[in-house]
Formats: structure tokens, sequence, C-alpha cells
């Protein structure tokens, strides 16, 4: 793996953003109809999304194969990088130890809520109806809200930050001025994708995520 190690990092980078990335920002923004539109709105984006042709294909090529690799891998990345915050504790050397704990927390969480919700709609034992009800059964455990809230923020963070080192690694803010207006940019788009996470977690927490007699049959 070493000899060849700049090509799989940089085929990391790229799955890091697309489509990795792509489905992060996808993914928050349907969650977040649950605040911003209610338990109808969001069972709405959900059902669209799985009317979408050649959906199953469509999720393990473009997602699921990329996102595996990106994990996996990017738990030898981390396995293997030389922090060296306590002898060089300027700014991106705290960046860079912060990116491979957050990919190990997010891989962590990402595994943990695919299960509670595409494992148990695969099984059967939750419909897509019901997602929003298993949604809020898990929000309303405190334990389960705070490591939700946890692992959004990491995994946001995760992107974020990201994002900064892709843009740097494939040559497209090249010098100091550039790498430090797009750390601005980037901390920005974290704050602001985080608090737009919190808020759908918060969304299910509306007591018409209850059960589904609120939803209107199709």
């Amino acid at each position: 793996m070493a000899g060849n190690s700049y090509y799989y990092r940089k085929l990391h980078s790229l799955l890091g953003v697309i489509p990795v990335g792509f489905f992060l920002v996808e993914h928050l923004l349907v969650n977040y109809s649950a605040f911003s539109e209610g338990h109808q709105g969001f069972i709405d984006k959900v059902e669209w999304i799985n009317s979408l042709p050649f959906i199953f294909g469509l999720e393990l090529i473009g997602i699921w194969l990329p996102l595996l690799y990106h994990g996996v891998y990017g738990l030898y990345v981390a396995y293997t990088a030389r922090n060296n915050v306590s002898n060089y504790g300027y700014f991106r050397n705290v960046m860079f130890m912060l990116q491979r704990v957050t990919g190990v927390i997010t891989l962590l969480f990402v595994s943990w809520h695919v299960f509670e919700t595409r494992v148990q709609l695969a099984l059967g034992t939750v419909t897509q109806e019901e997602l929003g009800v298993r949604m809020h059964e898990i929000a309303t455990q405190p334990w389960a809200f705070v490591l939700y809230i946890i692992g959004i923020v990491a995994a946001v963070f995760h992107f974020s930050n990201g994002m900064w080192s892709f843009l740097v690694s494939w040559g497209i803010t090249v010098g100091p001025r550039a790498q430090r207006v797009s750390s601005y940019i980037w901390m920005i788009v974290f704050v602001l994708v985080s608090l737009m996470g919190i808020f759908a977690l918060v969304g299910f927490l509306n007591p018409e995520f209850q059960d589904t007699s609120v939803l209107t049959q199709q």
C-alpha cells in the first residue's frame, strides 16, 4: 500500500467530497425538513428520494461503496498519522489532529445511524412512513440525543476541514492568502451546517413525530 499511497490518498480525498460530502449535505437538508416542514414534509422528502429510479444501485455505487472506502482507508490514515500537536501546537496542526479524530467519530456515528434507520428499513422492522417515528424515539432519549449532537458536529467538521485540505492538495487554493480565505469560508460552512443538523435533530423532538396519524394518505 505504501508504494501507491499517493493515489490511494487522492482517491480518498476525492471521494470525501464527491459523493460522500454531497451525501452528507443532502442528508442533513432532508432531515432539516423535520424542523422546517414537520412530519409530513419530512416523509414527503424521504418518499421522493426513494422513488428515484434505480435508487438501490445509485446508493450502492454512489454512496455506500465510496463511503466504505473513505471510512476504512481513513482509519488507516488516522492510525498511521503522526500528530505533533504537543510539539507544534499551531492552528493547522491542531486541525490535522482533529480531522483524524472526527473521522473516527464520524465513522462510528454513521455506522450506528445507518443501523438504526437504513438497516431496519431493509429488514422490514421500520417502514418509510415510520422513519420519523424512529428518529423521534432516538432523539427523545437524552443519551442518544447527546451522542447524535456529537456525531453531527464531528461529521460536519470532518467535511468542512476536509474541504479545506482538498482545495489545497488539489492545487485549487495556492498561497497563504487563498488558504486563509478558504479557512474563513469553511469555518462559516461548519457553523451553518452544524446548526442545520442540530435543528433537524431538535425537529424530531416534536410530539407530532410520535406516530404516523398526522400523515395524509397519498
